[in-house]
């Protein structure tokens, strides 16, 4: 694998009390090996070359400690949000596992974005630092059908094994849930799927759902995309052309049908939906009273 050169690891997050509570963010890998053929992570703005290959940071658990040292508030850490941080080189060279144990060590809680059951390897370290802060774990599926996963997310463990992680996690307290997103148009936008993933959630001890009922595409991301709609689901690329032409957002045909069934089948089964309730439901009391002194004195 190769290594880059980096000057800094975290950085602050402007908005993120908005989005799932994080305070920082940081990926400890670069580019991405699942092969997802919706991922917005290849588009041009984002700047990855050889976005399919995966690259790592140059010192950067060094950098991650000297960085982590110097904050005054041990706020959220986000962790995966452009390259999943449990991709098949932390196997070996256990750079994530590395930033955890830094984590722990300083009192900082923890956000993880995943589609990997390779993260069960670091439960001891989670519930260490649950013990101390806060954590949350994000697993991303987008369909409960095995087949179509391996369609859509190509080199990434199948649903059914995701769920399975999901399960072994939440019985050992850790805070967890779905980001059932993107939902795809035409492919995964079917009440079947939205209502099978939700029971399916809750019977494997997930927390919550989180949705966007559409996907996003611009420049790059999109022709990658198009080119698997070629090869996967022939005739559908005219389809999207037509219904979406240039657009950023593109909603599901049925978005308010469809949202409408979802909130149902989460309030059926007892399973947080909103951006609000999840925040408040992960995160302890007395962390968030410390925060708030610290920010008192900053």
């Amino acid at each position: 694998m190769e290594f880059i050169k980096a000057k800094t690891i975290l950085s602050k997050m402007k908005d993120g009390n908005n989005w799932f509570g994080i305070d920082y963010n940081m990926n400890l890998y670069k580019g991405c090996s699942h092969a997802c053929i919706y991922c917005d992570s290849r588009s041009n703005c984002y700047h990855i070359d050889n976005f399919d290959t995966v690259r790592a940071k140059k010192n950067e658990l060094n950098i991650l400690e000297s960085e982590l040292v110097r904050k005054r508030k041990k706020g959220i850490v986000g962790i995966g949000s452009m390259s999943d941080t449990y991709n098949p080189q932390e196997i070996k060279y256990e750079i994530t596992r590395g930033a955890l144990k830094l984590i722990s060590k300083y009192g900082f809680g923890v956000s993880i974005d995943t589609k990997s059951d390779l993260i069960v390897r670091d439960i001891d370290l989670l519930k260490e630092i649950n013990n101390k802060n806060s954590v949350i774990i994000k697993f991303t599926i987008t369909t409960s059908d095995d087949n179509l996963s391996k369609v859509i997310e190509q080199n990434v463990v199948e649903s059914s094994k995701r769920l399975s992680a999901i399960k072994e996690l939440s019985d050992n307290g850790i805070f967890i849930g779905i980001m059932m997103t993107p939902v795809l148009p035409y492919i995964t936008d079917n009440e079947e799927n939205i209502k099978k993933l939700v029971k399916l959630a809750h019977e494997n001890g997930a927390k919550f759902i989180y949705t966007y009922m559409g996907m996003t595409l611009r420049e790059n991301q999109r022709e990658y995309y198009y080119s698997q709609l070629d090869k996967h689901f022939k005739g559908l690329k005219n389809k999207y052309i037509s219904t979406y032409g240039e657009q950023y957002s593109c909603n599901v045909p049925n978005y308010k049908n469809l949202y409408n069934i979802f909130k149902n089948e989460c309030n059926k089964y007892g399973l947080l939906y909103k951006m609000e309730d999840i925040i408040k439901a992960y995160k302890k009391e007395k962390n968030i009273e410390e925060n708030k002194q610290i920010t008192l004195f900053n």
